[in-house]
Parts: structure tokens; C-alpha cells; sequence
């Protein structure tokens, strides 16, 4: 369905340029890179499948924000169609800049992309979740942030190679000052590449509890999840980890939702799921509905004696 002639995908997270790089495939006939790091990032976008890199540098002692001129004078310069950015914070801040100064407005978090009359619409949720929008932009240049999952990575192809142009640094007008760092508490996780994911939700009573999923994902070779009372309200797990509406959107083979209630704005990260397990001792819970597969008991009797059935069975 490609109908752009130049896409340029922006990342800040290499396992995201993967998917947006696909996205492009999908979209364009020329897919370039926005890369900002060392030679071993250059060489991954190319792997990824990018046509060619726009090579922005070696961020040393400046900060991301402070490539926002370098990229608005990029993107004035080769006039690209579409422009693919990642849904993270400080991608966002950038996203919205730049379209500021190509007089746009940016399409955030879309959720899907299709291809009709040869406009691109694009697909989002609202209210938090509880409804879809349906958008599309008469820009010249169409600028949307692009969350985890929405596309699938090509396989990596390290004989892959391309163009490589290397980027005048833009001098911001107001550059970043750093005052302080602080260590954050975080974790580098891909839920949208997992092939099976085990959600944990409030039927946990006590974070020390979660060892009983953790116990049975690796068991079954998953990555753990959470719904977003566990990662921005009860601060057990980081917010990597949240599935939901502005988190991440899953595609596993199997999901298993243990704990959790089955509230749209979970849901909404996780019906994509090939087959949905549910575990939940109220058998009025919303997850029932969604799921392929559902246990009505206590997490607390129930994940034991799973756990130990699947050891007694390997």
C-alpha cells in the first residue's frame, strides 16, 4: 500500500527502529533512517531494513532534545512525505516541534494505518480508550508518533547496506542544560516482540506475590506485563512493563491475564493476542468476555498448582 516516495523513521530506542523501519516498507519506496549515535546504530537501521541513514552524530555531552533544529533543517532540505517518530516523551517533544515548524500537526499514537483514495488514514483511541478516531492529514509532510507493535520488524539482515549521509549539527537557539542525573529505576524490555506474555493486575495483594507469575513466565519462556494500577499506582513493576492505552499494544501468541479485571483500557493493549488465558476468582470480571480460555479461582491456589503441574510435566 505504499504511496509515499520518502519516509523518515526517528527512534530513540533501536528495537523501535526495527518496527518503524518495516512501517516505512509498508508506506513508502524509500525508507531513511533518522540515526543518532555510533557506527554500530548506523549499521543496525541498515540491518533493520533502511534504504539509507541520515547520520545525525555521536550524542555525547548534548542532550536529544538539542537535534530538534538539526532535524527540522533536515527535513526542510529533502522534503520527505511521511515522517514516522516514536511514541516516546522525548520523540514526542520533537514530533511536535517539528511539525510546529512545517506548519502541521502531528497524528499521536496511531494505533493503524490504512491506505484509502491513496490518503493515508490513521486510527488512534480516545477517552481513554473507550473510543476509536479516525484521522487523516492534508499535510504536505504527514508527521505521526508510532507506539510499540503497530508494526512487525523485518528479520534482521546485517549483509544489508545503504547510503550513508552524515548531518551538519544544527546549533540550537536554546540548547538543554543539564542540572542534575538521577538514576531511574527502569528496565529495557520489548513486550511487542514476545511471543507469549504473563499480565499481572490488583488480584495481587502484595508486590512480593508477583514472584508467582514471574515463576510461571519463566516457566513458560514469557516476559511479564502489568495493567496500569500495578506500574503507575502501586509502583511494582516500571512502567516499561504496562500494557494499555499509552503503553504498550501486544501481539503475543498467547497472553495470560492473571488478576486482571479486563478493563477496555487494558484490553485495548492485549486483544491482539492469539489466544488470551484468564485467570480471576470473580467470574463477573469484563476479561472473561475477551478470553479464549478462563479459570475461576484465587491466583493464590490456582498459580501453584499450575506452576507445579507444568514442572511435573517437563
Amino acid at each position: 500500500m505504499g504511496i509515499f516516495q520518502t519516509v523518515f523513521v526517528y527512534a530513540d530506542k533501536t528495537e523501535m527502529l526495527a518496527e518503524l523501519c518495516a512501517g516505512g516498507k509498508q508506506l513508502g519506496s524509500q525508507v531513511c533512517a533518522l540515526v543518532l549515535g555510533p557506527k554500530e546504530e548506523v549499521d543496525k537501521a541498515f540491518s533493520y531494513g533502511a534504504d539509507s541513514v541520515y547520520h545525525l552524530g555521536e550524542l555525547k555531552d548534548r542532550r536529544i532534545e538539542d537535534y530538534t533544529e538539526t532535524i527540522i533543517h533536515l527535513v526542510q532540505k529533502e522534503k520527505p512525505e511521511l515522517i514516522l517518530i516514536r511514541s516516546s516523551k522525548r520523540a514526542k517533544l520533537i514530533a511536535g516541534r517539528l511539525a510546529a515548524e512545517l506548519k502541521t500537526s502531528v497524528l499521536t499514537d496511531v494505533m493503524e494505518f490504512t491506505v484509502d483514495n491513496n490518503e493515508l488514514h490513521t486510527k488512534r483511541l480516545v477517552y481513554g480508550g473507550a473510543g476509536l478516531k479516525r484521522e487523516y492529514s492534508t499535510s504536505e509532510v504527514v508527521v505521526a508518533t508510532v507506539g510499540g507493535g503497530v508494526f512487525e520488524a523485518l528479520i534482521e539482515d546485517n549483509s544489508r547496506k545503504g547510503n550513508i549521509v552524515e548531518v551538519d549539527f544544527v546549533q540550537p537557539a536554546h540548547p538543554v542544560r543539564c542540572i542534575e542525573i538521577r538514576k531511574k529505576e527502569s528496565e529495557s524490555v520489548n513486550l511487542s516482540a514476545a511471543k507469549c506474555v504473563v499480565g499481572v493486575g490488583r488480584g495481587f495483594a502484595k508486590q512480593e506475590d508477583l514472584t508467582l507469575a514471574k515463576d510461571l513466565a519463566n516457566l513458560i519462556g514469557a516476559e511479564v506485563g502489568c495493567s496500569r494500577p500495578i506500574a503507575e499506582g502501586e509502583n511494582w513493576l516500571p512502567k516499561e512493563r504496562y500494557i494499555g492505552v499509552s503503553g504498550a499494544m501486544v501481539k503475543p501468541d498467547v497472553y495470560v491475564a492473571i488478576g486482571i479485571s479486563g478493563q477496555i483500557q487494558h484490553m485495548v493493549g492485549a486483544n491482539s493476542a492469539k489466544t488470551i488465558v484468564a485467570i480471576n476468582k470473580d467470574k463477573a470480571a469484563p476479561i472473561f468476555k475477551q478470553a479464549d480460555y478462563g479459570i475461576v479461582g484465587d491466583l493464590y491456589t490456582v498459580l501453584p498448582a499450575l506452576i507445579e503441574k507444568i514442572k511435573v510435566s517437563k
